[in-house]
């Protein structure tokens, strides 16, 4: 006898049988070799996540992707592919590493997902996805209604549906729907309010951040292509001092910029936000033309990376704001002085950074007042003396207390710094990269990393890529350190 349960079909919803009920365990759904294709084709827009059960990021990736999928239910659908179960699938979609995520269109890989992976940043992310590269504004009413949103809006005014500009807008639209929003008309009175005559593009700011420092809706002058429409949304879209948030940071923070942290809420409190963001504006204004960018945010969107990065504890700072630069050089500043109401403060903040006065701030553990070991431990106040040292070479490893890499390396590594210790032009060094800033030119993404900095070359140094055995570490140093290195066994007196 065929159960009812038999019958549903495995890839619409995962059940667990209680009590007799048939109860759905997510809205995310598991597609597989068998299936994927066929399945992929019957949405018109679909995330996928390509993973592995063992891998740890996905892991983490897991609930914000769940609740994503219950939030976009009906709008836009989230699926996975098990790698380890359905490789072929994985193979042909050029999958080498998880998670690795991709938005379909009809069955067809349209794209890479470039998106934020928390749940807010997916929903938001991919309720852009959905519907048209560009909407049809009908009427002024759909003009208002697309123009009042949380993000900005681009939009396009034409003399008809075979206007050459139009097609060429569309093309735009096509290939930067995934960061930005398009609308376009061919009802020209729509644009009569603005000033439109002839056909236009315009680029409406978010009407929240509308402010007097600023125009809040500018005109687009060249000929419409991808590249010169791409430029101008690119220049204008943030304005003088935009809302930073978890899904634009990517975009802000490839500049120096400073941002003011404070309890800000465009939807509850949009006046409030919006006072200390004027004085952010009234004095950054008169800082514009020296290459400094400004923005604001809600300090509990960031609580994490401001206690990570600046020390400051989720009850720090009271109700006044916040005020940090950090340059494309990875320095960092704070402004101590309280942020005054009337702006004096955060001027003289601007004018000694200007002047050269202000000293970075350094996410650093004490430095030891016992180094004696054979590997020398370095923080961030120390890492210029040790490091940095010209007459030294030093190979540093970067590692973090919970890594299990980090701690089968431990016993090779110290027995590699007691082989070396009595040589005096090699120093063999670690620092712990979760409680210290790793300085510029070191690229540290995962633990542990181990970069060689030649006592000549010290602005060059070089990430290590051998194998992590002692004679491995040895035939290294051969042939990269300045001298020759002196291995002179275990030290008995340690």
């Amino acid at each position: 006898m065929v159960s009812f349960l038999s019958l549903i079909p495995a890839f619409t919803v995962s059940v667990l049988v209680c009590s007799g009920a048939v109860v759905a365990r997510g809205d995310v759904l598991e597609l597989g070799d068998a299936d994927f294709d066929y399945l992929a084709a019957e949405h018109e827009t679909m995330l996928v996540k390509f993973y592995a059960p063992w891998c740890g990021h996905c892991k983490k990736l897991a609930p914000d992707f769940e609740t994503a999928a219950s939030r976009l239910k009906g709008t836009v659908p989230l699926a996975k592919v098990d790698c380890t179960a359905s490789p072929d699938t994985c193979g042909r979609f050029g999958v080498t590493g998880y998670p690795t995520l991709k938005i379909f269109r009809n069955g067809e890989d349209s794209s890479s997902y470039d998106g934020p992976r928390s749940a807010d940043g997916i929903v938001h992310y991919m309720k852009k996805q959905a519907g048209p590269n560009s909407v049809t504004l009908r009427s002024e009413a759909d003009a208002e209604a697309f123009v009042n949103h949380f993000d900005a809006s681009v939009v396009g005014f034409f003399s008809g549906p075979d206007s050459t500009q139009l097609a060429e807008f569309l093309k735009a639209a096509g290939v930067m729907r995934d960061h930005f929003r398009f609308a376009h008309t061919i009802d020209m009175t729509l644009g009569l309010k603005h000033g439109v005559d002839t056909e236009s593009v315009l680029l409406f700011r978010p009407p929240r951040l509308s402010s007097k420092f600023e125009e809040s809706v500018l005109r687009f002058t060249e000929t419409v292509t991808t590249h010169t429409l791409r430029r101008f949304i690119r220049d204008n879209i943030f304005g003088m001092c935009p809302h930073l948030t978890n899904e634009n940071r990517d975009k802000l923070k490839g500049q120096d910029l400073l941002t003011a942290y404070y309890d800000l809420d465009y939807l509850r409190n949009p006046k409030g936000s919006n006072y200390w963001r004027n004085r952010v504006m009234k004095v950054g204004y008169q800082f514009a033309s020296q290459g400094l960018s400004f923005a604001v945010a809600n300090r509990r969107d960031f609580v994490d990376e401001l206690e990570e990065e600046f020390g400051l504890g989720a009850s720090d700072g009271g109700d006044m704001p916040f005020v940090t630069i950090r340059t494309q050089q990875g320095f960092k500043y704070t402004m101590r002085e309280e942020f005054t109401r009337d702006g004096k403060s955060l001027e003289r903040f601007l004018e000694d950074y200007f002047a050269g006065r202000l000293k970075r701030y350094i996410k650093s553990e004490p430095i030891p007042e016992k180094n004696k070991g054979p590997v020398k431990v370095v923080v961030a106040e120390s890492f210029e003396e040790i490091v940095n040292d010209p007459e030294k070479d030093v190979l540093i490893e970067f590692y973090a207390p919970w890594c299990g890499h980090c701690k089968s390396l431990e016993p090779k590594y110290k027995e590699l710094a007691e082989q070396l210790y009595s040589d005096p032009n090699i120093v063999i060094a670690k620092m712990d990269a979760t409680a210290n800033d790793v300085p510029q030119g070191f690229d540290v993404q995962g633990f542990p990393t181990i970069y060689f900095a030649r006592a000549d070359k010290k602005d060059q140094p070089k990430r290590y890529e051998g194998a992590r055995e002692v004679k491995d570490f040895i035939k290294y140093l051969k042939r990269e350190a300045s001298h020759i290195p002196v291995v002179s066994g275990v030290r008995e007196d340690l």
